[in-house]
């Protein structure tokens, strides 16, 4: 049987989990349908299609062409298609979107890979995120579309210094598993890790992180896991002959589950 194909097998026994074990909150099934090439709940999708309040609400478009759009929009649906649009339509270095009313900005560098946020009011605060798939932008746009700087808080492993990126993938999920220093905080983010790739075994035994991902991709993400397992005590267990060389298991945990049924 091909690599795929055992994965295709794998997965398709193992994507379900029962409440009477792991919390009240029925099933998880992954991967969530997808919109701008990427996951997104049906309670996201829901909330996409409400109007601004107050709207219409104005965006900039930038490419760094001197040729930047302004668009008046009622909702975040219909400021991710202008800006779909926007982005497939020019091939450039940098993409800006700019709430300048709420005076934030969204920065997508796809060449370098890197998705940048910036909030110039009241406190002023920037923060960089390096992506390793292309699938990452557009989510990222419609997420600052929907709630601006916020929106984009459980995206990803975010730092206040550009330079932080140039760091090896372990050295950077090391140093943002080192930024979580209570429980709480540690299990949520724990829980944003498996909300993004993650399912529960069949078994109901098991959390498993990373679901038919090579070890080679999601590096920063899995170091910062494995940090935060130990920072929790969380009891990581081997993962079965047949699973890919990503994955991590880790036995389900009362604190683990009522989290993770949030993320569902």
């Amino acid at each position: 049987m091909k690599a795929d194909e055992r994965r295709q097998s794998r997965h398709a026994g193992r994507c379900r989990v029962r409440a009477g074990d792991l919390g009240d909150h029925g099933t998880r099934q992954r991967p969530a349908p997808n919109y701008a090439g990427g996951a997104f709940t049906r309670e996201r999708r829901t909330q996409m299609a409400r109007p601004y309040d107050p709207g219409p609400k104005l965006f900039v478009f930038a490419a760094g062409d001197g040729n930047d759009q302004h668009v008046s929009v009622g909702d975040p649906q219909e400021a991710y298609v202008a800006f779909s649009a926007f982005f497939r339509a020019r091939e450039s270095d940098t993409y800006t979107i700019t709430d300048e009313a709420a005076r934030q900005s969204l920065v997508l560098r796809p060449r370098r890979g890197v998705i940048s946020r910036i909030k110039d009011a009241d406190q002023p605060r920037s923060e960089h995120l390096q992506v390793d798939r292309g699938n990452r932008y557009l989510p990222s746009a419609m997420l600052f579309f929907e709630n601006g700087y916020a929106a984009l808080d459980h995206f990803g492993q975010w730092f206040s210094d550009l330079s932080d990126l140039d760091a090896s993938p372990e050295t950077r999920g090391g140093a943002r598993a080192a930024t979580f220093t209570t429980e709480a905080a540690a299990i949520e983010e724990v829980a944003r890790i498996w909300a993004a790739s993650g399912i529960v075994d069949p078994s109901d035994r098991y959390y498993v992180f990373f679901d038919s991902h090579d070890v080679d991709d999601d590096r920063a993400e899995r170091a910062e896991l494995l940090q935060l397992i130990e920072f929790l005590g969380l009891e990581r267990v081997d993962a079965p002959a047949e699973a890919a060389g990503g994955e991590v298991w880790v036995r389900t945990d009362p604190r683990l589950a009522v989290e993770c049924a949030r993320w569902s």
